[in-house]
């Protein structure tokens, strides 16, 4: 970034924030020290380092470096059950009932504990000398598991299996391929087969999409009128769950879910809901197979898996199978048009480097990419959540 003025250059945190920082001049006053490989001058040692700019990017470098570390709490809190245990609880407890109900260490659990209070996914008050803890509105609405809106299942996910991916990030940066067979010793050529490499990992990702759509789910199919579409097919659909949002949303809709056939398995082992008839399930693979007729397509978090060759593939069987006047309607984390944001989509897209084949995109080059199918009058719509939508027509 060009610096703000001449004694000075600017950079911005992860929440873009705009951070000022001192460029130091040299003994005569005009140019700034020089650093060589000996190391950081006194001057920089001493003045600059006590500065409030310098302390701010040091604070940003600590929160950068130490994101890691905030995750595995969080993931650790839900894995050992820290937050259901209190929500159950009919008054706060304290660390010591906390470890003997978990059947965790006393010296753990309390470091625990006090450290979800700074993240304020706790809130503890004071009895008597004791510290008693209890959730936080968060944490009761996100992280309890009985909870309709809770994300446990997708932070088991991410902390079983996304967290172990990105160990290997800067290998995949230099490979440009997703990480499997480093984080888990599983074979990477075919995609899902890595995804699902076993039928509890299976479950637990059907689990997490289900988490996901049970907050976003409303506000991405509202992003547009899709009464005009009495037929929907879920492509890739897994559990069931955007198709139970959309009938919902829409009762003069019905849903077909779509997907490979250990997938509309479990979802009917595990997740089918006795008496909604307007959902029904078809095993299938929407690369191969003959696609559900329906008069809007939806592929919702399917695109930023894979390629743009496997994309335009995918999009053109889908206008072919369309009928005049239907449509696709696709559900992705929008990057910015210049692809520097939001933040969250652009971990997501490194996330997509070291899990799948593909990344997250911007508007245009879904544009793009929808335009060459044949599709037209493509509407792009941010919800300003973590999702958006894009509707094309044939």
């Amino acid at each position: 970034m060009r610096s703000m003025n001449q004694n000075s250059r600017v950079i911005r945190d992860p929440l873009g924030k705009v951070i000022q920082l001192p460029v130091v001049a040299g003994p005569s006053g005009s140019q700034p020290c020089r650093r060589d490989h000996r190391g950081p001058s006194k001057q920089v040692a001493g003045e600059e380092m006590t500065s409030p700019d310098a302390r701010a990017a040091l604070s940003l470098l600590d929160r950068c470096s130490q994101g890691f570390m905030v995750s595995q709490v969080l993931f650790a809190a839900c894995e050992l059950g820290v937050f259901d245990l209190l929500a159950e609880a009919p008054e706060p407890l304290d660390a010591a009932t906390v470890a003997r109900r978990l059947g965790t260490s006393s010296r753990g659990t309390e470091l625990l504990l006090d450290t979800c209070v700074s993240l304020k996914l706790l809130q503890v008050q004071m009895t008597s000398g004791k510290a008693l803890y209890e959730n936080t509105e968060l944490s009761n609405t996100y992280l309890v598991r009985s909870s309709p809106r809770s994300q446990s299942n997708m932070m088991l996910y991410m902390a079983r299996t996304t967290y172990l991916c990105w160990a290997h990030l800067a290998q995949a940066v230099r490979e440009g391929k997703n990480q499997y067979v480093k984080a888990f010793g599983v074979p990477s050529e075919q995609l899902f087969t890595a995804i699902y490499r076993s039928e509890g990992e299976r479950l637990l990702f059907m689990r997490g999409l289900q988490d996901i759509w049970s907050v976003h789910g409303r506000s991405v199919l509202a992003a547009f009128d899709l009464s005009p579409f009495p037929r929907v097919c879920d492509l890739g659909g897994c559990s069931g769950a955007l198709a139970k949002e959309c009938v919902s949303l829409y009762p003069g809709c019905r849903v077909t879910v779509f997907d490979i056939p250990a997938v509309i398995q479990a979802a009917k082992a595990h997740f089918l809901v006795a008496g909604e008839e307007r959902i029904s399930f078809q095993e299938g693979d929407f690369f191969e197979d003959p696609l559900p007729e329906a008069d809007l397509y939806v592929l919702a978090r399917v695109l930023h898996d894979w390629t743009d060759d496997r994309c335009s593939y995918l999009l053109a069987r889908i206008h072919r199978a369309c009928p005049p006047g239907g449509g696709v309607l696709v559900i992705e984390s929008l990057l910015d048009a210049d692809g520097r944001g939001p933040l969250t989509t652009q971990l997501y897209s490194l996330n997509m480097l070291v899990q799948t084949e593909g990344r997250e995109r911007t508007p245009a080059q879904y544009r793009a990419l929808l335009a060459a199918a044949g599709f037209r009058d493509v509407l792009c719509q941010r919800t300003g959540g973590t999702y958006d939508a894009v509707l094309a027509r044939k």
